[in-house]
């Protein structure tokens, strides 16, 4: 899946001026209306499923950036657009802030694994230094557009894993976990499983020879994350994991270990 061929030009809009969530939200279902795609589709329904996707979270997560997004039955491709409000907008973001961009997202409802990927490649995009400053001073919605393009890959969906790398990342910190999780959801190519797992301090605490050496929180939190990618963004796998753990040298409860793949064949869904 390419972003450009779901970025629906006729689904731009710049300056606009929002009163609160709601207003934000029933913004985003008249713009997204204006797609062919859904032709079918009720604005009304359209907010009611954006509003029940904001009760299992706030999509607002931070520096002024929403990504609403919801799943629909009878929608049959991605609808994706971009609304500006040059003043902002509350939106419960995590942070507080007012949101000043939203790119939202109208997805297939059987499209779960798709819907991830994208959703994880635009929030990496809009992360990006300086990518948001660019967004907001375009006036024009076709140079907007460009802009949003320019920083975001071809392809978000590949899955030509023949030249792989297999990455076990150990996990200690649920809170790193969960963020890893993001990060490596939008990597195209990428298959993704997850182990669950205990300390070897669970195990030890238990034989009297070590007993006294772990207390009663020895069993905490431990994952692995099994992840297959193309061998040639296994450094910027590393480069990704490493923006939220710093240093791995100098952390004492993320571990990665890589090896080559001989063959690798098929793919792995998000889907739940």
């Amino acid at each position: 899946m390419k972003l450009i061929n779901v970025l629906r030009k006729n689904c731009i809009v710049t300056g606009a001026e929002l009163k609160n969530k709601d207003g934000a939200l029933t913004e985003v279902a008249k713009t997204a209306k204006k797609s062919d795609i859904l032709s079918e589709i009720s604005e009304d329904r359209l907010f009611e499923a954006l509003k029940e996707r904001e009760k299992l979270g706030s999509t607002g997560f931070g520096n002024g950036i929403a990504i609403p997004h919801c799943r629909m039955e009878g929608v049959s491709d991605f609808v994706v657009g971009i609304i500006t409000i040059p003043e902002g907008v509350d939106f419960d973001a995590i942070d507080d802030k007012k949101v000043k961009l939203i790119v939202f997202i109208i997805a297939p409802y059987e499209e779960s694994d798709r819907h991830i990927k994208l959703l994880s490649a635009i929030s990496q995009t809009l992360t990006k230094e300086g990518v948001i400053d660019e967004i907001m001073a375009a006036g024009d919605p076709d140079v907007l557009r460009e802009n949003l393009l320019r920083h975001t890959r071809p392809d978000i969906n590949g899955k030509d894993l023949s030249n792989g790398t297999m990455f076990h990342i150990f996990v200690q910190d649920e809170n790193i976990f969960r963020e890893l999780l993001e990060k490596l959801a939008g990597i195209e190519t990428g298959s993704i499983a997850i182990v669950n797992t205990e300390n070897a301090g669970a195990y030890l605490a238990k034989m009297p020879l070590f007993a006294g050496f772990w207390s009663d929180d020895s069993e905490k939190f431990s994952r692995i994350i099994i992840f297959v990618v193309n061998k040639e963004l296994a450094n910027e796998t590393i480069r990704r994991i490493e923006t939220l753990t710093g240093d791995l040298h100098e952390r004492e409860d993320v571990l990665i270990t890589l090896q080559e793949i001989a063959y690798t064949k098929g793919s792995l869904t998000t889907r739940v």
